[in-house]
């Protein structure tokens, strides 16, 4: 796996208090401007992860998306502090979803996840699982302890379903830190991870810059200002 192989909400009208469903009829069913501010996300220990699960994952975030000469790697990228304030919110536990099931034994692609375990609970299990397997397989070394070849044999066979982890799914648990990779290292760092915005200087993503009048009667030219992220930067404006 290399490094490139790298959403509409719909209006409310039909509130409900208790058992009680209430019409609304001729108002908003939410406030004027209403929004969900980010907190800037400290870097730091964890919040979620033990040290232990958080070396696992260093692991793997570094082998799904290694350092090379183009960036750093998913760890010093900041993937595992991204995944760990993440589950530690909403998606953590999938506040936001539908979780009664029932949920499909051979769902189709397009149905979607069709479990009844929510993002924590695939971690700690899908971990503990893994250092299980690892313990028996590999004469008592972990995952992190591993050689990069091993690793990598490792998680290709997770990806492929055809490494058996004791009681749970090792596809469950590579798709879950493989999705995650994904959005920390190209999510805006105020989540945590894409330190030093390295993902979009990958991809050459500007950011959120608020401006572009400077450039957009140039078509067809490198774009050279760096990206801005949600908190901006020192030098608005500054080419480096």
């Amino acid at each position: 796996m290399t490094r490139r192989s790298l959403l509409a909400s719909a209006a409310l009208l039909i509130t409900t208090v208790g058992a009680h469903a209430r019409v609304v009829t001729k108002v908003l069913p939410w406030r004027p401007n209403e929004a969900y501010p980010v907190p800037p996300i400290s870097p730091g220990g964890y919040l979620f992860f033990t040290s232990g699960e958080a070396a696992v994952v260093d692991a793997i975030v570094d082998r799904l998306i290694p350092a090379d000469d183009l960036g750093p790697g998913g760890k010093d990228a900041g993937v595992t502090v991204f995944i760990d304030r993440q589950l530690t919110g909403p998606y953590g536990g999938h506040d936001w979803l539908y979780m009664q099931g029932p949920f499909s034994l051979t769902p189709l692609p397009s149905q979607g996840l069709q479990s009844p375990l929510t993002p924590r609970q695939q971690y700690r299990l899908g971990l503990a699982a893994l250092a299980s397997y690892c313990n028996a397989t590999f004469g008592g070394r972990g995952f992190a302890q591993l050689n990069p070849d091993e690793q990598d044999k490792l998680l290709t066979g997770m990806e492929k379903s055809e490494v058996k982890l004791p009681g749970f799914d090792s596809r469950m648990l590579f798709n879950a830190v493989h999705t995650n990779t994904m959005e920390g290292y190209f999510a805006d760092p105020i989540y945590g991870g894409n330190r030093d915005m390295a993902g979009w200087k990958l991809v050459g993503f500007p950011g959120v810059r608020y401006d572009f009048r400077d450039v957009i009667d140039k078509p067809n030219q490198t774009y050279a200002l760096p990206p801005v992220a949600m908190q901006g930067r020192p030098a608005w404006g500054e080419q480096n």
